[in-house]
């Protein structure tokens, strides 16, 4: 396939050229280029130089369509974008980009990939456009959103590379936006919202309790041991459904499903800390699949913090962390009808119960009532 150049929308893309070995050297420096992508690390010029010319070769062996993305009025590099692979037979590729730091925030990569795919469906006559991306690159996830692309779900342990799951979405020739077209979730969405929240390491929050000053931040691995005793521990294993015979395999299994989690911006677990930093409990704020304005709360204290107000300062500081930093509108609380501690802590936070859902809860192995209760962005004002 003979090598081509497309102008659209303030920038150029072209194919590789060797003089851009050294601008790829000094981009793949940055460490979210390193994190999101395979490139070797330490990132050494001759890397670069084997990079470019890879990229020479697809188009030679046309087996991709790379381009050097570039202000349209200065020439400078500005990031890549391209088709990693085409596949005649089913009239497909994949598309990838990336972005150098010193272009960032200017919609750069939304506007090649954009470019990049009108020319794929008009020109190579493509039928469909596929993207993937490890979960928790939430930048990437904006720009494929940005440039039209549905995400339809996450293949798990799809890169070896990283041993994670990975998302992935398509795109079809009706789908792309125009030149100048905001797209979906564009700045000031609440998807842009959260991208940035989740796109970030998880924060601490602070709380009082009865002049103890709280901690709420990440699990770690020192919460383990405190987290098997909890779990452990007879009022725990009464009223909720961690599995009985709780070993620190299974607290390490948690760590992981958390962490996975706050990754792909589905859910935020706080560890509740005392003044010394030492485990008190935990919550989590689950994000609704259903519903972008609605989540709900799960929490477990430990035995020796029972009883001093930590829980409900907590929750209060969690839920407003959601409703002012995620956007959201309304979070629920559910509990085992008989469970008067939780309701306690959930009345004391500001929840108004709301009634009880019959059987709505499988317990050990049989239906039970729930209440259920919630709290609104409004009863904070």
């Amino acid at each position: 396939m003979e090598p081509v150049e497309i102008t659209e929308d303030g920038l150029v893309l072209r194919p590789w050229r060797p003089a851009d070995a050294d601008t790829v050297h000094r981009a793949f420096q940055d460490p979210d280029i390193q994190r999101g992508t395979a490139v070797p690390r330490p990132f050494l010029p001759e890397h670069a130089q084997k990079f470019v010319a890879a990229r020479t070769r697809q188009w030679e062996l046309d087996t991709g369509a790379p381009f050097a993305v570039c202000a349209a009025t200065t020439g400078e590099l500005l990031g890549g974008c391209g088709l990693n692979a085409i596949d005649r037979n089913h009239e497909l590729s994949e598309v990838g980009y990336w972005t150098a730091p010193w272009a960032r925030g200017q919609g750069v990569a939304v506007r090649a990939v954009r470019a990049l795919s009108r020319w794929s469906f008009d020109e190579l006559k493509l039928r469909r456009l596929l993207w993937g991306a490890r979960v928790g690159n939430h930048a990437s996830r904006l720009v494929a959103l940005r440039a039209g692309f549905r995400i339809e779900g996450r293949l798990r342990a799809a890169d070896p590379a990283y041993g994670t799951h990975e998302w992935f979405g398509s795109l079809l020739p009706g789908d792309v936006p125009a030149p100048g077209e905001v797209g979906p979730a564009g700045p000031g969405t609440l998807e842009a919202r959260r991208a940035a929240v989740f796109g970030r390491p998880q924060p601490t929050l602070f709380a009082t309790a009865s002049a103890h000053e709280l901690g709420l931040r990440p699990m770690e691995e020192r919460d383990l041991d405190d987290i098997v005793d909890t779990c452990r521990d007879p009022e725990t294993l009464r009223w909720t459904t961690v599995p009985e015979g709780y070993e620190r395999t299974d607290a390490e299994d948690f760590l992981s499903f958390v962490r996975g989690t706050w990754a792909a911006g589905s859910s935020a677990c706080f560890v509740i800390t005392d003044a010394a930093d030492r485990y008190a409990g935990s919550i989590d704020l689950r994000l609704s699949a259903t519903d972008p304005l609605v989540a709900d709360v799960g929490f477990v204290t430990a035995p020796s913090a029972r009883g001093r107000g930590y829980q409900p300062a907590a929750l209060a500081a969690v839920c407003a962390w959601g409703f002012t930093t995620l956007g959201l509108a309304r979070i629920e609380w559910q509990a085992q009808v008989g469970n008067v501690a939780s309701r306690r802590v959930a009345e004391k936070a500001g929840f108004t119960l709301e009634g009880t859902l019959r059987q709505a809860l499988h317990h050990r192995g049989v239906r039970v009532d729930a209440w259920i209760g919630a709290l609104l962005a409004r009863d904070l004002t």
